[in-house]
């Protein structure tokens, strides 16, 4: 029986997949039902605590990171070119991917099979910072999409919302940090995450 008595840095010790970006292996951070932001330590791969939700923002779907992944000067470029916004570059984490389920998931910390079927263009603080838009492979319900188009409208909304207000302050009605530019389909969503496999080459090797 083989064993392996490490566990491997979700970012740098877990492969995105053979399939991908049709298919792509997701770490899943943050649930909706967290009432507490964790974000993986770069250094050591654990899950820690980033802080506690401050307001009553929820995720609106499961949240995390897709392994070996960056996000640098490849992506800015991207957002550059599609939005011809002046973004200085990208946000130097790993590509962000909210995964939607109709089954209840009550924790993170745990990996998924996803199928990207878009994302929304976000720009913090004039940094590029995707967030790609999947959906659980074989979900019932949401598993058949294949495209944003797909996807109900109060659905990409709600995911809009989430990420345009999440940083907002109590009494503030628009963000000053983040500018979310454009929701875009899986052919964009595909571009984003094999440049964010190139970015990630380019800088980890």
């Amino acid at each position: 029986m083989n064993r392996n008595f490490f566990k491997a840095h979700p970012w740098h010790g877990i492969q995105i997949g053979e399939q991908m970006p049709e298919q792509v292996t997701a770490f899943i951070e943050i649930v909706p039902t967290d009432t507490v932001k964790y974000e993986i330590d770069k250094q050591t791969g654990y899950l820690k605590i980033d802080r506690p939700q401050k307001f009553s923002n929820i995720v609106p779907a499961l949240y995390g990171f897709l392994p070996q992944t960056y996000c640098a000067e490849g992506i800015a470029e991207l957002a550059r070119k599609y939005s011809g916004k002046d973004i200085t570059q990208g946000d130097g984490d790993p590509l962000d991917i909210l995964v939607l389920s109709e089954r209840a998931i009550t924790h993170g910390d745990i990996l998924c099979q996803a199928i990207p079927i878009g994302g929304i263009r976000m720009i913090d603080k004039g940094e590029a910072d995707d967030k790609i838009i999947a959906v659980l492979k074989d979900d019932p319900i949401y598993g058949k999409w294949r495209d944003i188009s797909d996807a109900p409208k109060d659905i990409v909304q709600r995911l809009r919302h989430y990420f345009w207000t999440y940083k907002m302050l109590p009494g503030e009605t628009t963000s000053s940090a983040v500018d979310i530019d454009d929701v875009y389909g899986r052919e964009i969503a595909h571009e984003v995450i094999r440049q964010s496999r190139e970015d990630y080459r380019k800088n980890f090797g």
